[in-house]
C-alpha cells in the first residue's frame, strides 16, 4: 500500500508576547507533517528552535531527505537512523506513531502499555516583565497548582518573591533558560528555599555546567538544554536531579519514551516540557506526562487559536484533546 508524506510551515499568533530570557516570540511557528496509507491518515508537528541551529527551511529539508524512506515504507526504527534527534525527526516520528494507531486500531496507549492520557496539572508560565508586572500575571493564575517563573539574571529575587506572594499557595518552578552563572546560582539558594521553589531548571548553559558534579543544591536543578536523548544520562546524572523531556529535544515520542525510562533507572527527577506550540504537539507528550513528576504543557495556551478538538486548560490542568485527534482510534 503506497504511503504519501506532507510537511508544511503553520503559523499560530500568541495572544501576548512570550519572553523568556533568550528573548520574546509572538507567535509559534511550527513544522506539520501528515502521512497518509491508504484510508489512514497520521499527524505529527514539531517546533524548530532556533537555540539549536533549527529554522522551518532547514526542518523541511531534512524531512524531503527522507521522503523516499518513508513513503517506501520505511517505520520508526528506520527513522531513528536516518536524522539525528530534533525537530525534523520529531514530526515524523509521531505522524507514524499516530498512522500505526490508525491502522491498527490500537490507542498509543495500548502500543506503549501505558495508561491513557488523563487531565494533569500542567504548570502555567509567568513570563519576564517587572516584578509588579509578573505578580499581577501570577495573581491572575493564583488557582493553578503549578506555576512557572521565568526569570533572567535581573534581579530574579525580585521576580520570585513577587509571584510567590501572589501565588502562595502554587508549586514553584524557577526557568532562567541559561542565562545565570555559578555565582547568581550560589547567591540565589536562600531566595528558592524561602520561596519554596520546587525546581530550578537550567539554570547554567550547557556547555558551561561541569562544576554542577561538586555542587549540592538547596533545591533540584533539572536539566533541559543539557539532555536531548538518553545517552546523554552518563554525564547529566552527574550534575542534574532531573531532567526535562521534550520530544522536539529527542526527535520525536520513540526516544522520548527511552530517555524517560532510562532517567527513571537511574534514580533522577522527570518533568515533560514543550515549545509554544499547538495541541499536536502536546498529544503525544501527554504520554510522558503520565509518568512525570513535574508537567510544563501549557504551550497551546498562549495560542490565539489551536487546532481544532486540541487539549483543554482549565485551573491549571491540560485535560486530553478529543477523540480521534492523536494517537487514538476512535
Amino acid at each position: 500500500m503506497s504511503r504519501t508524506l506532507r510537511a508544511e510551515h503553520d503559523c499560530f499568533p500568541l495572544i501576548r508576547p512570550f519572553r523568556i530570557a533568550r528573548g520574546t516570540k509572538t507567535a509559534a511557528d511550527v513544522v506539520t507533517v501528515t502521512v497518509r496509507e491508504g484510508d489512514a491518515t497520521g499527524r505529527g508537528e514539531a517546533v524548530p528552535y532556533p537555540r539549536y541551529g533549527e529554522t522551518i527551511a532547514g526542518t523541511l529539508a531534512a524531512i524531503e531527505r527522507v521522503r523516499s524512506l518513508i513513503e517506501g515504507g520505511g517505520g520508526r526504527t528506520e527513522l531513528l537512523a536516518a536524522l539525528p534527534a530534533g525537530a525534523a525527526r520529531n514530526a515524523i516520528d509521531c505522524a507514524l506513531w499516530d498512522l500505526e494507531a490508525r491502522r491498527s486500531q490500537r490507542d498509543v496507549a495500548a502500543m506503549i502499555g501505558g495508561p491513557e492520557p488523563h487531565a494533569v496539572p500542567s504548570a502555567m508560565t509567568v513570563v519576564i516583565d517587572t516584578p509588579q508586572a509578573m505578580a499581577r500575571d501570577a495573581a491572575a493564575l493564583a488557582g493553578a497548582p503549578v506555576l512557572k517563573i521565568k526569570v533572567d539574571a535581573n534581579d530574579p529575587a525580585a521576580q520570585i518573591r513577587a509571584i510567590r506572594a501572589a501565588a502562595p499557595k502554587a508549586d514553584l518552578i524557577v526557568d532562567p533558560n541559561e542565562s545565570w552563572d555559578r555565582a547568581v546560582v550560589e547567591a540565589m539558594q536562600p531566595v528558592l528555599v524561602e520561596c519554596r521553589v520546587g525546581l530550578l531548571e537550567q539554570p547554567v548553559p550547557a556547555d558551561a555546567d561541569g562544576w554542577l558534579e561538586g555542587f549540592t543544591p538547596e533545591v533540584p536543578i533539572c536539566a533541559d538544554e543539557s539532555v536531548h536523548v538518553a545517552a546523554d544520562l552518563e554525564v547529566v546524572a552527574r550534575r542534574y536531579q532531573a531532567v526535562n523531556v521534550k520530544l522536539d529535544k529527542t526527535g520525536g515520542l520513540t526516544e522520548a519514551l527511552e530517555l524517560a525510562q532510562a532517567a527513571r533507572a537511574r534514580g533522577l527527577g522527570l518533568m515533560t516540557g514543550c515549545m509554544v506550540s499547538s495541541s499536536l504537539s502536546i498529544a503525544p507528550a501527554l504520554h510522558i506526562a503520565m509518568m512525570s513528576d513535574f508537567v510544563d504543557l501549557d504551550g497551546p495556551v498562549w495560542l490565539r487559536e489551536d487546532r481544532p478538538g486540541g487539549v483543554v486548560a482549565e485551573n491549571g490542568f491540560i485535560h486530553p484533546p478529543a477523540a480521534g485527534f492523536w494517537g487514538t482510534t476512535t
